[in-house]
């Protein structure tokens, strides 16, 4: 197969729009990518951000329980309640800024793949508007800059992330032989990090390593922590001494040097293992392409992989040159955050009217639909992530969500709902089946045509 510019802004990309003209090349998806437009005008919040939110909101919550019963608590009640209330619309402010770029971006190549490393490096908001402002900032300041760059650097940068090691209770790891280990009773390794680093976030399910390198790993990345009020710091006094081993390497020890130094150096051997290669390119195969992806395909993307160091900029162009991409045949159910974006595009909505969307228009029409279609925002169900098989998606509670949305959202969005004749062409070309032609041709007003539209099998896949 050779590159089709409909079908490569419709799998690799946020999908067609009236207000961009489809890519020429695979390179032009890819310059694209290399960076964000937005960036300078609709910033993200960042970890210092939220660590400074944070500490305030301990600050605020310790002064109400100080304050009960007296003069002081009203007071103090209202400013908690005023620093959660800020905290919520920053992260309803960035949940605006992702879908912004996806609507405003000619292409979208750059925002897919966000997407798909941070289900990746799956780790998410379990609580309130605290937590689910931090979960953003783990995308915002560990994936993004590394999204076309080093998976090495992108892997440091989620390691040292306070998300990342509070959600799986690295905070609460130390060495049992360690200054603090030896002073408390309920200190312990937590070796969750460890394993998910081994099984998702490198090597793969399957690949050679056994129970003994996750619990070496574990004891290696003892020191790695969060403080309130500063973030992720290295605590030295909660290192397990002496040298591991891990996948038969040594790391640390007497002589050698200490803190960060042996972790980064596991992290980058992990990083460039052939079986980090064929793990990344399998899921990006199956991400981007099918359930059952060519397995000509899947070998080409680890070639690069391995060839590279982990150029994700030169994996990402692996996928789009390889035959086994470009099959016509739209095999992969959207999922929600991409079926809603697409559909913004494809409503003809670009970044300017994605920011002029209110506060309850995008908890209405976005936060609260994703939800009920099975990908609610920032909360992944677990640290593999959302399930990448189609019948996850297409359940009837899952689907009827779809169809809902379709068939009442976009007039809440637009008052100047396109031609759905027009907008069939522009999201089908001519590979529209003709049931689905005609009925769009025969719905009775714009709105139940371009609903019949988005809620068709059509347009839900890739």
């Amino acid at each position: 197969m050779r590159f089709d510019p409909l079908t490569a802004v419709t799998r690799f990309g946020g999908g067609p729009s009236p207000l961009h003209a489809l890519p020429t090349t695979a390179s032009d998806m890819l310059d694209e990518a290399r960076e964000d437009p937005f960036a300078g005008a609709h910033p993200f919040t960042t970890t210092d951000d939220f660590v400074a939110s944070e500490a305030l909101l301990a600050e605020l919550r310790s002064a109400r329980r100080n304050s009960r019963g007296t003069a002081e608590r009203e007071a103090n009640d209202e400013a908690f309640a005023e620093a959660r209330r800020a905290a919520q619309a920053r992260a309803n402010d960035d949940l605006k800024r992702s879908f912004l770029r996806q609507a405003g971006l000619a292409y979208g190549l750059r925002e897919r793949l966000v997407a798909f490393w941070s289900d990746h490096f799956a780790a998410g908001g379990r609580g309130g508007a605290a937590d689910r402002l931090a979960a953003l900032t783990l995308t915002s300041d560990a994936i993004r800059p590394h999204v076309m760059g080093s998976f090495t650097e992108m892997l440091r940068a989620v390691v040292r992330h306070p998300v990342m090691l509070r959600y799986l209770d690295q905070v609460r790891s130390m060495g049992p032989n360690s200054r603090v280990g030896r002073r408390r009773d309920n200190a312990g390794l937590n070796e969750n990090l460890a394993r998910e680093l081994l099984e998702l976030h490198t090597l793969g399910v399957g690949a050679p390593y056994d129970q003994r390198d996750v619990r070496e790993l574990a004891e290696l990345l003892t020191g790695l922590t969060v403080e309130r009020g500063e973030g992720f710091i290295f605590r030295e006094d909660f290192v397990e001494p002496g040298a591991e081993e891990v996948l038969g390497q040594t790391y640390g020890g007497r002589g050698k040097p200490g803190g960060l130094v042996p972790i980064d150096a596991v992290l980058d051997d992990l990083a460039r293992h052939p079986a980090t290669a064929d793990h990344i390119a399998r899921k990006l195969a199956v991400h981007f392409v099918s359930d059952t992806p060519d397995p000509a395909l899947v070998a080409h993307v680890a070639a690069r992989f391995r060839e590279t160091g982990g150029d994700l900029a030169e994996v990402a162009a692996a996928l789009l040159e390889h035959p086994g991409a470009w099959d016509l045949t739209r095999r992969n159910v959207k999922w929600p955050a991409l079926y809603i974006a697409s559909s913004l595009r494809a409503l003809g909505l670009g970044a300017a009217e994605v920011s002029a969307l209110d506060p309850r228009r995008v908890h209405q029409l976005i936060r609260r639909p994703l939800e009920g279609m099975g990908q609610p925002w920032t909360e992944p169900p677990d640290p593999a992530g959302f399930e990448e098989a189609d019948p996850s998606w297409i359940t009837p509670q899952a689907v009827a969500a779809r169809i809902n949305w379709a068939m009442r959202s976009p007039a809440r969005l637009t008052d100047a709902l396109p031609d759905p004749r027009e907008m069939l062409r522009l999201v089908a070309g001519d590979r529209a089946p003709g049931e689905l032609t005609f009925a769009v041709g025969a719905a009775e007003d714009r709105k139940v045509g371009v609903g019949l539209v988005l809620a068709s099998p059509t347009f839900q896949r890739v």
